[in-house]
């Protein structure tokens, strides 16, 4: 193995997808150092719902959704908003997005989600059994709720193309979803449960573990914030706080600040910003059996080791505006309304930033300048969910071996 001074891998990003990557690599027996501005878990690696998403594979681009969002974008608190602050500068994104809802282009991606999800769930529990985090790993389901028949028969397409992809659920009454979630409010009368739809104790934690366990193998993570790459002879060279690094080969995990580095390549990338907001609450504040969807409303309520999280809703308002917190509290008003005798008193808010492409796929492979940079980033709100399987490819190209599926869907320079 190479000194620390010059290690055969950099990665830039110590959120969930950076660390599974370095893990990933170290095993593969690389020395790897870790870069990030703010250190593990500073970003939306902390914050999310702690899903593990393996039947979300429609994308978010979709015909169904450009029917939702005149109406969502006409409410500022809604499931689905843009500052107008931040309109004009995020047009082209959303032609590029209004281009990806095709039925042929929403097919291609739902084909190319599916394979990575496949891997993704196929390489979860070798993985968490190799950092020593089994133990986090939660099967508890997933249930989408609806408030009518109507709202129920409108999702059934969506449906259809899980069944189609071999994704098990069932649909149900009230009565049903009662034995699985107690305490729903009347107005749910109809409901999907997934089993399959796992979930983290916590991903803040999950994600410190993984740091942890990257050190006791022989990792460093360093905080230090990246603001150029330059391809060099023989390696990488990166400028990070005003000094310059080398590496044989670099992975670009930085998250929704990822396209900045990568413009230093000479590549633009168009990576938005989904701000994600959440409150996460005591853990009385609700008997929560299963993580619940309010698909209609923008948002879930998920059981955590650490409290009960009321969170989502997408705003596409870039790295620099405000948080708006009252978009968390839209959403726990709801969650009062939606789940009677809910607490909630006590909450701690949190606002992060979730990478975000046009096609709703992340960016795995190599830059175009390059191949000694890899990328990977762009998962939106899926990043938890494939980070195992972002590591296995990652990991894959690092080393020159067939990535375990087919990538070119997941191209950086498809765009």
């Amino acid at each position: 193995m190479k000194d620390a001074v010059q290690p055969d891998v950099i990665v830039i990003g110590a959120g969930v997808v950076g660390l599974s990557a370095a893990i990933a690599a170290q095993v593969r027996g690389l020395s790897v150092t870790v870069l990030d501005r703010e250190g593990p878990a500073a970003g939306a690696s902390a914050g999310n719902a702690g899903a593990f998403a393996f039947t979300d594979i429609l994308p978010l681009a979709s015909p169904g959704i450009l029917k939702k969002a005149p109406k969502w974008l006409l409410d500022p608190l809604g499931p689905l908003s843009v500052p107008p602050a931040y309109a004009a500068q995020i047009a082209p994104w959303m032609f590029r997005f209004w281009r990806a809802c095709s039925a042929s282009r929403v097919a291609h991606s739902t084909t190319a989600q599916t394979a990575m999800m496949d891997l993704s769930k196929a390489e979860l529990e070798p993985f968490l059994a190799e950092t020593g985090t089994l133990p986090m790993l939660r099967k508890e389901g997933n249930l989408q709720v609806y408030e009518s028949e109507a709202e129920l028969k409108a999702s059934l397409p969506g449906w259809t193309a899980r069944a189609e992809h071999g994704i098990e659920f069932r649909h149900m009454g009230a009565a049903e979803m009662a034995e699985i979630q107690p305490g729903l409010a009347s107005r749910f009368t109809h409901g999907t449960f997934t089993p399959g739809w796992y979930s983290i104790a916590d991903p803040k934690l999950y994600t410190l573990a993984l740091a942890d366990h990257f050190r006791a193998k022989g990792g460093v993570i360093e905080r230090a914030e990246v603001t150029a790459l330059k391809s060099i002879e023989g390696g990488v060279e990166l400028t990070a706080d005003g000094k310059t690094r080398r590496a044989e080969q670099v992975v670009l995990s930085a998250g929704a600040f990822s396209h900045q580095v990568a413009r230093t390549l000479g590549e633009r990338i168009p990576l938005e910003t989904e701000r994600g907001y959440n409150t996460t609450l005591p853990q009385d504040a609700f008997d929560l059996r299963t993580q619940v969807t309010f698909g209609g409303h923008g948002f879930v309520v998920t059981r955590l080791s650490t409290g009960i999280r009321v969170g989502g809703a997408v705003e596409l308002g870039g790295l620099k505006l405000p948080p708006n917190f009252r978009r968390s509290e839209a959403m726990l008003k709801k969650a009062q309304a939606f789940l009677p005798g809910f607490k909630s008193e006590g909450g701690v808010q949190w606002m992060g930033f979730r990478p975000s492409l046009p096609d709703s796929l992340p960016a795995i492979g190599r830059a175009r300048a390059t191949g000694r940079v890899v990328y990977a980033f762009g998962h939106g709100h899926l990043g938890l969910t494939q980070s195992a399987g972002t590591a296995r490819l990652v990991a894959d190209l690092l080393t020159g071996r067939r990535p375990a599926i087919d990538i070119s869907s997941f191209s950086p320079q498809r765009f």
